[in-house]
Parts: C-alpha cells; sequence; structure tokens
C-alpha cells in the first residue's frame, strides 16, 4: 500500500496481445472500482516453457515492489515460464503478499482458471448428442499431456453414454499445433471411410483440420462435422466459422480482479473455476455466430497501418541514441512524441567505461544504481520552454546526484515519488525490462492516460528501440574509450607519460595552428637527468628508469598544467609553454622538487638535472627542431658546467 491507495501487480506477456489488453482493461475496471492502483510487470515474448534460457527481460518480475504490494497475479499461461512464476511466489511468500494464479495452478496460491473439462465436455455433447454424428473422431493434442488426456478421456466417456464403442481409430494426435494435425490428417484421408465429425482439441487444430478436408473435396460441415476449443478470434474468419467454447483470458478478468481485493482487503479467498462460453457455429451445421468481427478487423487494420510509421521514427530515435557523444546527448534524442507517457530508469554503472558491462559474465558483476534517465513530461515542458533537445531529459542533478540506489525495485530511489504520483492516475503503470546483449540495463514505465491498443503495442517496440539506443551508446562509447587508450598508448612514452616524438608532433601542431596563439611567446625548457650512466652501472637500468621517472614528473609538475611535456629518448625531457612563463623560476623548481624527492627518497645515489631554456615567438616560421637544438646546447653547457665543479655527493 502507498499512501493509502492498494497497490495490485499483474505480472503477465505481449500485453499488446488482445485477450491480454481486453482483459487488463476489464481487470482494472473492476480494481477502480475500490480505488486500488494497477502496476503491470511485462515482457514482450512468451517463454514458451524454455526454463533452461530465461531471457533478461523477465528482470522486470525481479522488480516488484513487494513490500509495497497488496496482492500479486500471474498470467501463467502467457509468462509461460515455471521458473519465473515460482520466484515471483517465493519472494512474495517471503513478503507475505498473497498470490493470485490466473489460468495456472501452484502450491500455496490460490487459482483463477476456467473449468477446460466442463468447457469441452459441452462441445463434445453438442457434436454427438445434438447432431447425432455415428463416427465421431477426436483429434487430441500432445500424447502424454494432461488437458489433452483430459479430453481424450471426456470423448470415451460420452461416447459410451451414448452408446458408441470406442477404438483407438477414433484417435488422432494433433499436438496442439498445425504441422502435425496435417500429418495426422493425411492418414485419416487415406481411410475408406472417414468420420462423420472431428472433434478437435483447441481451435488451431480445427482450423487446419477444414483446411485439408476442403483441400481433399471434402465439405464442411455437409460431409464432416468440425469442431474446437478455446474460442480463438480466428475462428470467426475462418469458412466455415468454427464452433468452439470460448476460453479466452478476459473471461477471468471479474473474477480475478475481485479475488484480488478481497486479498488485498486481507480476506480469505479461494479457488474460482470459470464455465468457458459455448459458441456453436457454422463448422457443425449451425447458424453462423459472428462475434465481434468488425471490432476485430478495424483493430487489425488500425496496427498494421500503425507498424511501420513506428518503426521508422524508432529506428530514428536508436540510431541518435546511438551515434551521440555524450550520455546527456544520447538521453536527450529518446523525447519524440512516439516515446511520450514514459519513464527510462537506468542503471548509472553501465556507463562506467573501465569495463565493458556487456563483456562481464554476470550483470551480477555490478552493484546496480537505478536513477531515473528520461522523463516525458519534463522533456516536453522544457523544450517547449527552451527549445533545446539538449537540455530536455530531466534535470541533470537528478541522474547526477551523488547517491546510491542499490535497491531494486520501480518503487526506489530518485524515481519513487514520480512513480507513487502516477498511480494517481485512473490507469494501469506499465513496466518492461530495458535489455541489451541479454543483460538488464534497467526499466521503462509507461503511464498512458487511456486504453488504446497502439500504445500498449508502441510499448514494445519503444521498449526495444530505447535498448537498443543506449545498449549500442554505450558499446560505441567504449570502443572510443579503448581507441583513446590506444591513440595514447601511441602517442605516449610508457615510463614517464610523457608524448613520444610523434605524440608529440601531432599535439604541437594542433596547438601551432590554433588562430589564438599565433605570436605568443614560445618557450622550451630542457631537462636531462645528470649521471645517468653512472646509475645504470652501478644500480641497474631499473633505477636509471626510477630517475628519469622522477625528472620527468618534476619537469610536469613545475610546469603549467597546458604546457607539452615530452620523452624523445634516453634521459632527455622537455616541455613547451605557450604564452607568458617564468621560466627561471620553473627551472629553479624542478630543482627544488628534486631535492625534496633526494630527501625522503633514500635512494643510493642523488637524482640531479641539467637544464637548457630557449624563447621565441609562435609562428608559422618557427622551427621546432631548432628550438630543441639550441635548448639541448644551452642544457649541455650546464651540465659540463657542473662536471668541472662537481657538487659533493652528486653521481656521476
Amino acid at each position: 500500500m502507498i499512501n493509502g491507495k492498494k497497490l495490485i501487480a499483474l505480472c503477465a506477456s505481449r500485453i499488446y496481445d488482445l485477450q491480454i489488453f481486453n482483459y487488463i482493461q476489464l481487470l482494472n475496471r473492476t480494481l477502480q472500482e475500490d480505488s486500488c492502483a494497477l502496476m503491470i510487470f511485462t515482457i514482450n515474448n512468451d517463454i514458451y516453457w524454455e526454463e533452461e534460457m530465461i531471457p533478461a527481460e523477465t528482470y522486470i518480475f525481479d522488480l516488484l515492489p513487494y513490500e509495497d504490494l497488496d496482492c500479486i497475479l500471474i498470467l501463467d499461461e502467457k509468462i509461460k515460464s515455471h521458473t519465473i512464476s515460482n520466484r515471483i511466489i517465493d519472494r512474495a511468500k517471503d513478503a507475505d503478499v498473497p498470490v493470485i494464479i490466473v489460468d495456472g495452478h501452484y502450491e500455496g496460491t490460490t487459482q483463477v482458471s476456467f473449468d477446460y473439462a466442463s468447457g469441452f465436455e459441452t462441445v463434445t455433447r453438442h457434436i454427438i448428442e445434438h447432431h447425432q454424428v455415428k463416427r465421431p473422431h477426436i483429434m487430441a493434442g500432445l500424447p502424454d499431456n494432461f488437458f489433452s488426456d483430459q479430453r481424450i478421456e471426456i470423448f470415451k466417456k460420452v461416447l459410451a453414454e451414448n452408446g458408441i464403442p470406442f477404438d483407438n481409430s477414433m484417435l488422432s494426435y494433433g499436438h496442439f499445433w498445425a504441422d502435425p494435425t496435417k500429418v495426422a490428417m493425411q492418414k485419416i484421408l487415406k481411410r475408406d471411410v472417414i468420420p462423420d465429425a472431428i472433434i478437435c482439441a483447441n481451435d488451431i487444430m480445427a482450423i487446419n483440420v477444414i483446411d485439408s478436408l476442403q483441400k481433399a473435396g471434402y465439405r464442411v460441415p455437409e460431409d464432416v462435422l468440425v469442431s474446437g476449443f478455446d474460442g480463438y478470434d480466428e475462428v470467426f474468419f475462418t469458412t466455415p466459422k468454427i464452433t468452439t467454447a470460448s476460453c479466452v483470458i478476459p473471461l477471468l478478468a471479474e473474477a480475478s480482479g475481485k479475488l484480488a481485493l478481497r486479498a488485498a482487503a486481507g480476506e480469505e479467498i479461494q479457488d474460482t473455476f470459470i464455465e468457458p462460453f459455448f459458441i456453436p457455429n457454422e463448422s457443425c451445421g449451425c447458424e453462423s455466430h459472428a462475434s465481434s468481427t468488425q471490432s476485430l478487423v478495424s483493430s487489425f487494420n488500425n496496427n498494421f497501418y500503425r507498424h511501420q510509421d513506428d518503426m521508422r521514427i524508432l529506428y530514428e530515435i536508436s540510431s541518435n541514441m546511438e551515434t551521440s557523444s555524450s550520455l546527456w546527448e544520447m538521453a536527450s534524442h529518446i523525447l519524440n512524441y512516439k516515446t511520450w507517457y514514459s519513464l527510462t530508469i537506468i542503471n548509472r554503472n553501465i556507463f562506467e567505461l573501465k569495463d565493458n558491462y556487456f563483456m562481464t559474465e554476470s550483470d551480477r558483476d555490478h552493484t546496480p544504481d537505478f536513477h531515473l534517465l528520461f522523463d516525458s513530461e519534463y522533456a516536453e515542458m522544457k523544450y517547449q520552454e527552451t527549445g533545446r533537445q539538449d537540455e530536455a531529459p530531466l534535470p541533470k542533478e537528478l541522474f547526477f546526484d551523488t547517491e546510491v540506489n542499490t535497491k531494486e525495485t520501480v518503487l526506489a530511489g530518485n524515481y519513487r515519488d514520480r512513480i507513487i504520483k502516477l498511480t494517481d492516475s485512473k490507469y494501469p503503470l506499465i513496466f518492461s525490462a530495458l535489455d541489451y546483449m541479454n543483460k538488464p540495463i534497467g526499466f521503462e514505465c509507461f503511464f498512458f492516460p487511456d486504453f488504446t491498443i497502439t500504445d500498449y503495442s508502441r510499448a514494445s517496440i519503444v521498449t526495444n528501440a530505447i535498448s537498443m539506443g543506449i545498449g549500442t551508446f554505450i558499446n560505441l562509447q567504449y570502443q572510443r574509450h579503448l581507441l583513446k587508450q590506444m591513440d595514447d598508448m601511441y602517442k605516449h612514452d610508457a615510463l614517464t607519460g610523457l608524448y613520444n616524438r610523434l605524440g608529440f608532433q601531432k599535439v604541437f601542431q594542433e596547438v601551432r595552428n590554433k588562430e589564438e596563439n599565433q605570436g605568443k611567446p614560445f618557450t622550451m625548457i630542457m631537462s636531462d637527468l645528470d649521471g645517468l650512466k653512472y646509475i645504470n652501472d652501478n644500480f641497474g637500468h631499473a633505477e636509471g628508469d626510477r630517475a628519469i621517472a622522477a625528472v620527468a614528473s618534476a619537469l610536469t609538475e613545475s610546469c603549467p598544467k597546458e604546457a607539452l611535456s615530452a620523452r624523445f629518448g634516453g634521459d632527455e625531457l622537455f616541455s613547451v609553454i605557450i604564452g607568458e612563463c617564468d621560466a627561471e623560476a620553473i627551472a629553479k623548481q624542478i630543482d627544488f622538487l628534486l631535492e625534496d624527492f633526494n630527501l625522503h627518497s633514500d635512494l643510493p645515489y642523488t637524482i640531479t638535472t641539467s637544464t637548457g631554456i630557449y624563447t621565441a615567438t609562435l609562428g608559422d616560421d618557427l622551427d621546432i627542431m631548432k628550438a630543441l637544438k639550441t635548448a639541448d646546447d644551452k642544457m649541455y653547457t650546464i651540465k659540463r658546467l657542473k662536471k668541472e665543479q662537481p657538487k659533493p655527493g652528486a653521481a656521476g
């Protein structure tokens, strides 16, 4: 419960499917009678019971805010994963949240399901008793499947009660699917006498039975009666329309909604079974039953004609996100009328460039840090005010604040208050996982202000587009990061970190080409380690490298930050400074830093350096190699003087 409002979660898949969309509308209507808020957690694809490979988009079911929920509904037959359903059930049990399974059954939960046995018996009796067939046949589903075996037993029972002996020639298996049904029909059609009625265990098989009969020259229902079961929309578009019993998910909506309200109120609830709605139709010789075909056609057309437009625009959004140069520019490209009524919440850690998030073995290697990245309402308002999309995603401080959010729910962190406010709407909030390369990166929240199936359909492809945009942006940023590292390695000296010859020449050329630098003072400070040979010969080359690195550090610390420091080889190091500077003070600072280093390093030798200075004016006529030669000559003059008058304790 939040702010005195009961909170119901629905776990589903493919909410753009017409049946599930209608279920959500009816469920929400029931919950609104008690002012409950509905939160929908959805994946965009059925898993089809493939328990060994659980896709990353199911991560959304890990984000349920159990401590705030009053009841959870699971559309088990739509998610199609015992692993996922059990995971939700176990966590709900730990949080003492009641769970209702819609169209399924799990130990310790309450179920709302169809009375499939009663519904199939109604269809079977109608074919055998009402139409008085003599040679009925059953097209069952999968062998050794509970629902298939149950329907076979019902078929046998009705035959026995009507004095028709059963034998195995009356049974075929269509595996609940098209191709196996067609194979089974080829065997039936080779018989001398074919059945006068084929009772199918679902509508898909009934459609393919009719197709096989008609292609073989048989008429339905004149030669063979056919019936289905489930009540799929497709049965109203076949010729003839198919007799069936409706087990469509919207019929469960009101019952599951009322159970959820009772559970949320702390009342005891019991399993509820709903009788499927029998629909006699043309395929068994009854009058035509057209259902709401006109509204279905209108819905299908609407989805079809909008699909290409949505895909084109969302492709542009993804492409713009992918090729952005910064995180904020990337986020700004989410703004589009196709992404209205949405929030984008992201794990901030995925943008860390030290590792590629998608190349690590497990997403659990990263502690999550969820933050709001994009809010369409704020973005649209900001865009209207400024006319600038790059300022639009949301106040930057919300995403870049220092507070870490490690709580993995959709009601946490800096987005909790925003989402709680959205629950005041009379419409559901929809949550989908953002994932890329099968790794979760965050989630999307949609808060549509109406029930429109095209919005629900678009939510799926918006989620995919944003996932693709963010994921590819991260990969490209990481590639740029690696290229920069490689470029830095190519341009810099490995020992000192200073520019090498090629690196210096490239960056110096860029600096001298800038118009604002022309005519400025140019200073080169050459610093050469004294006694390198002595150190190498007596203490080893590793100590010689340490001494060179110490001089390089003193040089860079003494020069301005914008100075270009380089090592062309050996122990000759230099810095170039564009603009006014006190070169003599820099030289003294180098000596001071090395004296301090010697004092605290406890080395058996002393590190000193000789410094040569060359000054000029930066212009096209400046010869950098001549400048190096001049500074080098001055440095060697100082070095020679030092050798003639060696200081006590000096190496070499």
